[in-house]
């Protein structure tokens, strides 16, 4: 039988101690997430329909986007006990500078349409967070205001190859004016992706205020609200465009662009050259030769050619080819921070990360990111220690392997 006592109020005291709950609605919001999946919910509530269609979605029937979220699911660590791993240290190099992790803010289009803080947003938790960030040409804050806005982060600029080959030519001059640090010249995109989301959902850029659109106002008024209360979406590329995205990308994009067009780009940007969107060993291999510092495996996460292959299963393979030459990096599916160990412990120097922190942006602004920010941290940093490694330098291939199907 069990014998029953009054608790002592000093007992009382230790567990009577209630939580502190933020005062601000965001910061009470955000602080209730725990992963990036939490945030991605968070998201999902917030913002109308297409716009949240438009960063969660991908080509034709997701399968690239499945089968890259699926590779990550079947990591297997192998990690070492009795490790000292009281200090860990996530630092590294990317394009032989320090950075704080081993991962970087992908360049993503339209961003001020998540949230009306955008790109400038990014760029500021960039720069605490001690990583890169690329703009996109596809962006919705100008190259200069980027710079203005974040001018302590290491600020890389995205290209696509536009038909006008003279505005491509000023968009590199502006960036290398601007101080921006890295080209990532993305090269999978010599026609839009059918992203079939975006048609279902009508979406066109800048949102349009169709019957569909107003009924989703009504659910998501803050979202409106903040949208038409601030400056208009402006491009980084061009002062405006009215029309879907694959209507934007039909109109400036070029499908002749060619290896040629590597050259003469390396020609003209006297810094370092990333390529984005290297699928195979020969791609690899190709734009090496031609010059490029970096390149990025990757199937644009998903949102071009569906059927596409895995990234993080090409990945070994790129690095054998180029490792010794180039640095290799890796995006598409990566949500946590270990996926990014284990993109790192399979050759990445570094993994690039775009929904993510997309997800963070439209739960809760700069701040959404920031939270975005510090979980994929958090989780790089106790996956490492949980592996038995204290630097990201000893991360091998004996760290991790895919199991099969």
């Amino acid at each position: 039988m069990t014998t029953r006592r009054r608790p002592r109020w000093s007992e009382l005291q230790e567990v009577l101690r209630p939580a502190r709950v933020p005062l601000d609605t965001t910061d009470r919001r955000l602080a209730r997430a725990a992963s990036i999946a939490d945030l991605r919910r968070l998201a999902r509530r917030r913002a109308p329909r297409a716009v949240f269609d438009y960063t969660d979605g991908a080509a034709g029937e997701e399968l690239s986007l499945s089968r890259s979220r699926e590779a990550y699911s079947r990591v297997e660590f192998s990690p070492r006990v009795l490790q000292d791993v009281s200090g860990v240290d996530t630092s590294t190099t990317i394009l032989g500078k320090a950075s704080a992790a081993p991962w970087a803010f992908a360049p993503t289009g339209f961003t001020r349409m998540m949230h009306t803080e955008g790109e400038s947003a990014v760029g500021r938790v960039a720069a605490r967070t001690g990583i890169p960030y690329a703009l996109s040409t596809m962006g919705t804050t100008s190259i200069e205001q980027l710079a203005a806005a974040a001018p302590d982060a290491r600020r890389w600029f995205q290209l696509y190859l536009w038909r006008d080959r003279e505005a491509s030519r000023d968009l590199v001059a502006r960036a290398q004016a601007a101080g921006y640090e890295a080209l990532v010249l993305t090269v999978d995109t010599p026609v839009a992706g059918p992203r079939l989301r975006d048609v279902r959902n009508g979406l066109t850029i800048p949102p349009t205020l169709s019957l569909r659109t107003f009924a989703e106002g009504s659910v998501h008024p803050a979202w409106w609200w903040d949208l038409l209360t601030t400056e208009p979406l402006e491009f980084a590329s061009l002062n405006r465009f009215d029309g879907t995205v694959a209507e934007l990308v039909g109109t400036m994009f070029d499908p002749a662009a060619s290896m040629a067009d590597l050259g003469w780009l390396r020609e003209v940007w006297d810094g370092p050259l990333v390529v984005k969107g290297i699928q195979t060993v020969a791609d690899a291999q190709a734009v090496v030769d031609a010059g490029a510092d970096a390149v990025v495996v990757s199937n644009h996460g998903g949102r071009q050619l569906d059927r596409a292959p895995v990234p993080l299963e090409v990945l070994p393979s790129v690095v054998d080819a180029v490792g010794d030459r180039a640095e290799v990096y890796v995006d598409g599916g990566i949500l946590s921070g270990s996926d990014i160990v284990a993109a790192v412990a399979l050759g990445a120097r570094a993994a690039l990360v775009g929904r993510a922190y997309l997800y963070g942006l439209m739960a809760g602004g700069e701040r959404g990111v920031q939270r975005a920010a510090q979980i994929l941290q958090q989780e790089v940093t106790s996956t490492l220690a949980l592996l038995g490694v204290s630097r990201v330098s000893d991360l091998g291939r004996d760290h991790v392997r895919l199991r099969q199907g």
